[in-house]
This record gives structure tokens, sequence and C-alpha cells, in this order.
């Protein structure tokens, strides 16, 4: 479901779920991590991260373990993983990027959007909330009154849009994103090691105060959770509570 190219010093890691539009499970995440621990040991100078298909991800496979903890904490130590990679990752967004999608995209440094794509975070219609670093970073790469609109609204975010906020650097395909990296692979590695770590040091990683911890807790614990899934699963609009 991952798979792996190397071209020179760029290493292309692909999701390559199509027919679950590339969402994530246990066995996603479990072998994207491993693809970027081999590219990096493998001296890749720069990673390219796209999905097959349509989609770039469709975010956690909400038919699998998404609802349980031991997924989400794989989740956070992937994105911690990817953020933390010492090469600059690339992610080449060829279509959707929806949720736990999205959070892998703001986790690279870069992103190229095909005209297609775009990303959102429609948590509040299924009853959970996403961290608080997802929020953090999502304010630092689009600015507080499109992320409240994407969070609060749940509205999505075009490429056009995207670009003239700079939450994507670049318009293009794969090959765009590829080409990019091969450039970027072969300036000096420890300047771009550098400004990966002030970068990324926007405080998108500071602890959160107990109250907003335990806020998104309550909304992974509550019956409007259990709500959504049977709505899925009966296929009908949920009816929210607030319990």
């Amino acid at each position: 479901m991952i798979v792996s190219s190397t071209t020179g010093n760029v290493t292309t890691i692909e999701l390559a779920r199509e027919e679950k539009r590339n969402a994530l499970d246990e066995a996603m995440v479990r072998d994207l991590s491993q693809a970027f621990t081999a590219a990096v040991d493998g001296g890749a100078r720069a990673i390219v991260l796209t999905g097959r298909g349509k989609v770039f991800s469709a975010g956690a496979d909400l038919s699998g373990p998404v609802y349980q903890e031991s997924f989400l904490d794989q989740l956070v130590a992937l994105i911690e993983q990817i953020e933390s990679t010492p090469v600059p990752v690339i992610a080449a967004l060829n279509g959707a990027a929806l949720g736990a999608g999205l959070q892998l995209a703001m986790a690279a440094d870069l992103r190229v959007m095909a005209g297609k794509a775009f990303a959102g975070i429609p948590a509040a219609k299924i009853g959970v909330a996403v961290d608080e670093w997802t929020i953090r970073r999502l304010v630092s790469l689009v600015g507080a009154g499109q992320a409240r609109g994407m969070l609060i609204g749940c509205e999505p975010l075009s490429s056009d849009r995207a670009l003239t906020l700079g939450f994507a650097n670049r318009f293009g395909d794969l090959d765009v994103a590829q080409q990019w990296a091969a450039e970027i692979a072969g300036y000096a590695p420890l300047t771009l090691r550098h400004y990966k770590l002030v970068l990324t040091g926007d405080g998108a990683r500071d602890d959160a105060p107990d109250e907003r911890v335990a806020a998104m807790r309550s909304a992974w614990l509550s019956d409007d959770v259990q709500e959504a899934r049977a709505a899925r699963t009966e296929k009908r609009a949920p009816v929210f509570t607030g319990r």
C-alpha cells in the first residue's frame, strides 16, 4: 500500500491504496513510517510524498480503527516523524487531501498542488476533533481567518486559494514536484536542516493547556461520535446533540 522509488538523491513515496482513496489505516501508517526511515537511511537528500490515482488521501479510514486511541497515537507519531525528517519533504497534492491526509501535507516542508487538488478538515461533520498541532500549523500556513473557515465551517481550500495564501508553494503535478526536489537535493544539506528546524518551530508543538486537551478528548469520547458512526452505516445525516 506504500510504494517507494528513488531517482538520484530523491525518493518518491506514494500512498497506493486507490480503492480506498488512499485512506489511512494502521498498516498504511506503519508502512509509511518505515518508508520515511528507509529513505533517510538510504541517503535521500529530498523526499516527495504523493498519492496514486485521483486523490492524495481521503484521511483516516473511517471503516477501520480510526476511533481507537492506538491508531491516533500511531498517526501522531507519523506526523511528528515526517515533520522532523532531516531532509526536505515535498507533498505533491494530486487530488483531495482531507483530514489526516491534510495533516501529512502540513507536516511536509513544501507543497505542490495540481489544479483540481483541494484540502479540507471535515472533522466537525463526524463528531471528532483534530489536535492542537493541526490547528496551530493550519493557522501558521493559511492564516487565522482561513483556518477558522476550514475548521468551523468545514470549507475546502482550493489550489488557487492555497497558492495565494502560501499554503501551496507551486502549481503542478508529480513531475513538477520531483523536478523541484531534484533541484533542492543539490543544495547544502546542513543549511536546509537548519531552515527546517527554525521554520517548524512555529509554536505548533507547544504544550496545549489542560482545558483544551480535555475539550478535544470529550469530542472523541462523546455520544456524537457514535451517532456519526451509526449515521455513516445507515447512510443518513447525523443528528448531533453535544453530548
